[in-house]
């Protein structure tokens, strides 16, 4: 008995210190506390293909983003990512009474994200007290997962509903109830199957709750109310100080995934189903156990802490290894810049990835790699050879960006970009055989688009024409630094490759990178194009050359770009700027300009309740990847001390602010490496 009392009493201790989890001082946690509606931006639950907008409702999300689904529906004339039905809102009845945001009393929100999991806690009168805890399956990709605690205060009946709601822009809902009845179990599906606005494609999403093994199915109610709303609910009754608990699982797909998208959501349904809230819940947080492998961690500022976390966190639920699929810049937060992939890719996420989690980063290639067909063709249309690739990406690979914007025809960077990105990833893995079969192909068909797309001048030299380069507030000029740093790279990264791969060596590749200009003015600070003169700038430009290109690498060079440049940044422009600042800052030893910068390039944009990222100081589009992926290389590759190489990833010598006490990067390059800077 005295055994017995013991356990019970560690149990008791245990629940109230779970109850009582001092998340501020947690660097795997954020909480949201006095939340106003009016100014909530949410935090995104994904897992790389579904992203769940958490909202200030209760019990609801804002957003269900879809990945890899897209459709023409009037945001000018161009694709953009699907929303899928809204499969994870629930609404809850206690004595006929509903729940919503004005009738609740302590509401809060907390991103559990070590789990990738979002707990909203609150109370309902003097009658309940409820936990609800949503996730988007890591191991299930079109999959997501509820589970909600119920403790009553006083006797009272309780009516849980979970709703399916379509979307403005799907048409033609259908919605459905239906028993599956085996002898081992019962499971109820409802389910929504509607067509995108063109009609060609199908979106499906089912659900279905999950309860206790020896409970009693209770008695399901399916109301449809219209085409675009339906609910599935159950009644129950609770005595005062007793809890109850279950779960709700669903799925989402389009037919562009697989053919048969409604007999596939259901499908799913069963399955995770079956699988039950136990193994769900262990086989989810195995996979993000996995992913936290390779991590960033701080000592001595927990606040750092959090952000960094945060940062690494949307990193990770926006991709997945084994698709071909990118993020976009707002990643899977909403419908941002139409969910196209840009060079945000490239060379902002992208190198994170590719120094914590080459497998992803190799999936982020196949993206560009699966789509070559349709850049050469691209290529062809503009009169050039090799590949071309559009600046604003869909699903297959076409120019998308709206007519109106003149990056799409001449922002041609991209195609250097995806031909650097290609390069890095051999670098870091040094695997000659995906160099030989994926590699060295892309490498060479983007630098046979750059010697069809020089020209050659009366001064000898290869002139990069009529582009728009990193400084989209300089439109249609020639020779822009960056455009043409990364064009020189890609031609010799592509001479290298053939060598390692004992391959014939096109002398055009060296002969034209040798000869495309970089201007200078005449105190030697470089020019970010043939006739710029000091106008204000959109982000960094020239400063790439240092890093990542590496093409700039004297100190007094460095300096002399930085000091000018800083002065003409836009403050209000995105946030990448900064962080490659500061990463030059850091490497030239300017310790305090390089922290300025650090907090600069995402403590401004932070909005709240949960300090998500925006694209520029006091903006209110996050979430923002792409400044997130400019923040973590900032960690990595300036105050980490880590440089690729063609040996690999190398440490340099680095220094930490005055107030971190260490820095850690685990899982270097997908392995067991650990690097500790103090």
């Amino acid at each position: 008995m005295k055994l017995k009392a013991i356990l019970l009493l560690i149990s008791i201790l245990s629940i109230q210190g779970l109850r009582a989890q001092d998340y501020a001082n947690s660097g795997w946690h954020i909480e949201a506390k006095n939340i106003d509606p009016n100014n909530y931006f949410g935090v995104t639950l994904a897992n790389g293909m579904i992203g769940l907008v958490s909202s200030p409702e209760p019990l609801k999300v804002k957003d269900v983003v879809l990945n890899g689904a897209f459709d023409y529906y009037g945001r000018g004339r161009v694709s953009n990512i699907l929303k899928g039905f809204n499969f994870v809102n629930m609404v809850l009845d206690v004595d006929n009474q509903r729940l919503d945001r004005r009738n609740i009393s302590n509401y809060k929100q907390v991103l559990d994200m070590k789990k990738a999991s979002l707990l909203t806690t609150f109370d309902f009168q003097d009658k309940i007290s409820v936990k609800h805890s949503l996730l988007a399956l890591r191991q299930l990709p079109f999959s997501a997962l509820i589970v909600v605690e119920i403790t009553a205060k006083k006797d009272v009946e309780i009516s849980p509903a979970s709703v399916i709601e379509a979307p403005e822009i799907l048409q033609d809902v259908r919605n459905s109830y239906s028993m599956i009845d085996r002898p081992h179990a019962k499971i109820p599906l409802m389910t929504s199957v509607g067509k995108t606005p063109s009609g060609k494609n199908i979106v499906a999403a089912s659900t279905s709750f999950i309860f206790e093994e020896k409970e009693n199915i209770p008695l399901l109610i399916h109301e449809d109310w219209d085409y675009t709303m339906h609910l599935l609910k159950f009644r129950k009754k609770l005595k005062k100080g007793e809890t109850y608990s279950f779960a709700i699982v669903g799925s989402v797909i389009s037919s562009q995934h697989i053919v048969d998208a409604h007999n596939e959501a259901e499908r799913l349904t069963v399955y995770a189903a079956l699988e039950r809230r136990e193994r769900l819940l262990k086989r989810h947080e195995a996979a993000w156990d996995e992913l936290w492998k390779s991590d960033i961690i701080v000592e001595g500022d927990v606040q750092a802490q959090k952000d960094i976390r945060a940062g690494l966190y949307h990193m990770y639920a926006f991709v997945r290894e084994g698709t071909d699929l990118s993020p976009s810049p707002m990643g899977l937060s909403g419908l941002g810049y139409n969910g196209h992939v840009f060079w945000d890719t490239e060379l902002w996420m992208y190198p994170a990835m590719l120094m914590l989690k080459p497998e992803i980063a190799k999936s982020m290639l196949d993206y560009r790699f699966n789509r070559m067909a349709v850049a050469r063709q691209n290529a062809f249309s503009h009169g050039y050879k090799g590949v071309m690739f559009p600046w604003e990406s869909d699903l297959f690979g076409q120019e998308v960006t709206p007519v109106w914007a003149l990056t799409g025809p001449f922002q041609h960077h991209i195609t250097g970009c995806v031909g650097w990105s290609f390069w890095q990833y051999y670098r870091v893995t040094q695997d000659k055989q995906w160099l030989a079969e994926k590699g060295f192909p892309m490498l060479k068909e983007v630098s046979d688009f750059w010697l069809s797309r020089v020209e050659k001048g009366a001064d000898g030299k290869y002139h990069i024409n009529n582009v728009i380069g990193a400084d989209e507030y300089a439109e249609n000029i020639d020779d822009n630094a960056f455009t043409n740093g990364m064009a020189i790279s890609v031609l010799r990264f592509t001479e290298q490759a053939a060598k390692i791969l004992n391959l014939p060596v096109n002398p055009q590749w060296l002969e034209v990178a040798n000869n495309i200009p970089i201007h200078k003015f005449a105190d030697g600070t470089t020019r970010e194009n043939l006739t710029y003169n000091g106008e204000i700038i959109k982000q960094a430009d020239v400063n790439l050359l240092a890093y990542p290109l590496q093409i700039v690498s004297d100190k007094a060079t460095i300096e002399k770009d930085l000091k000018y440049y800083e002065a003409k940044m836009d403050p209000r422009g995105p946030a990448m700027g900064p962080s490659v600042m500061s990463i030059l800052h850091h490497r030239l030893g300017n310790a305090d300009k390089a922290y300025e910068l650090f907090l600069k390039s995402y403590k401004y944009n932070e909005v709240p309740p949960f300090g998500v990222i925006a694209e520029t100081p006091g903006g209110t589009n996050p979430y923002f990847a792409t400044g997130v992926g400019g923040m973590l290389q900032v960690l990595l590759a300036g105050y980490g001390g880590l440089d690729i190489t063609d040996e690999g990833i190398k440490e340099t010598p680095s220094k930490l602010p005055k107030k971190w006490k260490s820095l850690t990067i685990t899982g270097v390059g997908g392995k067991d490496k650990t690097v500790k800077i103090q």
